[in-house]
């Protein structure tokens, strides 16, 4: 989601920190221009009840990311990955186990690992890869090390929690509330402070864990969709962050988070990061009701590894359902939608997404929508 500034210089000031700026969902919906034909079989979540997509002309000429591609997935139950290609199999430790897809790249960088090793998989108790988090009060303000501890207390089921940032002393928090088999996917947020965001998170990591604690590291996010940063300049912003990050003793993945039609629509994006990171909200595309965000979902895996012939591995770093805000089209904000889309994502996809977002954002504007400050899985923290 991009950010865009929120608090006045009062709130601002009672920061502990600067807060971000503010993560708004907006030009989910952009033109697809890329035209891509293809005849595949994917397996997500092979680990567990898994979904078997086949598709042909995956984006034959779609005007519009709402589009449908013209096969439907059906729901299966997998007990064999043999001849299928896993196109969503990152490990929640800092190895990356690369899918057959993923084994030749024709980009200028390589998959890495740590010397963290694969636990066998990909879905923990939550029946997701992970969560997103924000350590901000409603102010815009920095919560405490012992607020963070207590909003961890209700995500001990979740194996990885994906962070944006490293202010407000994020990542020493995080690693301090953390139970010792959950992992992190951090990010430098501030792509002109990439060196510092990695002193940073190097500080934090040599006090109160290790690099086996970290799966990912995230350099930017949603920079072209955006228009902060072509895709080209994505590129330079991993190779400054992987380098200073490999001089700082981490070898793990690292990877720029885009919008799922932004590398659609910019598959040079495909050449930079170890694996494909990227954002997809069926709520956004109003065809979708919530009981289907599983398939629309699954959908948008296939249409990114596509995009990338192939060759890299797709995650989702978020995806969920507002329970507040505007009627779009078939998309309702609810509770019960929250549920259902949850429920739905988990069955499909699960294992492949990181679901968004832990807690209410009431710090954020209401934004495009009225959604903005209401994804929060547990309400307000």
């Amino acid at each position: 989601m991009r950010f865009q500034t929120l608090l006045t210089v009062a709130s601002l000031a009672s920061s502990i920190t600067a807060a971000p700026a503010l993560q708004h969902h907006k030009h989910k919906r952009d033109a697809v221009t890329q035209t891509v034909q293809a005849q595949v079989t994917v397996v997500v979540g092979a680990n567990n009840a898994g979904a078997v997509l086949q598709e042909a002309d995956v984006l034959a000429h779609t005007t519009n990311a709402a589009t449908t591609t013209t096969a439907t997935p059906v729901v299966d139950t997998p007990t064999t990955t043999t001849s299928t290609t896993n196109v969503a199999n990152v490990a929640t430790t800092s190895t990356l186990a690369p899918s057959p897809a993923s084994t030749t790249t024709t980009d200028s960088s390589s998959s890495t690992s740590s010397s963290g090793s694969s636990s066998g998989s990909d879905v923990s108790a939550s029946g997701f890869k992970g969560i997103t988090y924000s350590p901000y009060n409603s102010d815009g303000s920095c919560k405490s090390t012992s607020q963070v501890a207590s909003d961890f207390a209700k995500l001990s089921d979740y194996g990885v929690i994906r962070l944006y940032g490293v202010d407000c002393n994020q990542v020493e928090n995080v690693l301090q509330a953390k139970s010792s088999s959950q992992k992190l996917f951090l990010g430098i947020y501030y792509v002109d402070q990439i060196q510092s965001g990695v002193d940073t998170i190097k500080n934090a990591i040599s006090t109160y864990g290790s690099w086996n604690d970290v799966t990912t590291v995230s350099i930017g996010n949603e920079l072209v969709n955006g228009g902060q940063a072509t895709a080209s300049q994505v590129g330079s912003y991993i190779s400054t962050g992987r380098s200073a990050l490999t001089s700082a003793g981490y070898t793990g993945p690292v990877v720029s988070v885009d919008t799922f039609i932004a590398v659609i629509n910019n598959p040079e994006l495909c050449n930079y990061s170890d694996y494909m990171a990227v954002n997809a909200h069926a709520y956004f595309d109003q065809n979708t009701a919530a009981a289907d965000s599983g398939t629309w979902l699954l959908n948008q895996i296939q249409r990114v590894w596509t995009a990338c012939d192939g060759k890299k591995d797709v995650v989702i770093t978020e995806s969920g359902w507002p329970t507040k805000g505007e009627t779009y089209g078939l998309a309702v904000p609810s509770t019960e939608n929250q549920e259902a889309a949850i429920s739905s994502i988990k069955n499909s996809c699960g294992s492949s997404t990181f679901l968004f977002n832990a807690y209410n954002d009431l710090w954020k504007a209401d934004g495009e929508y009225g959604v903005e400050k209401y994804w929060g899985v547990y309400g307000d923290a």
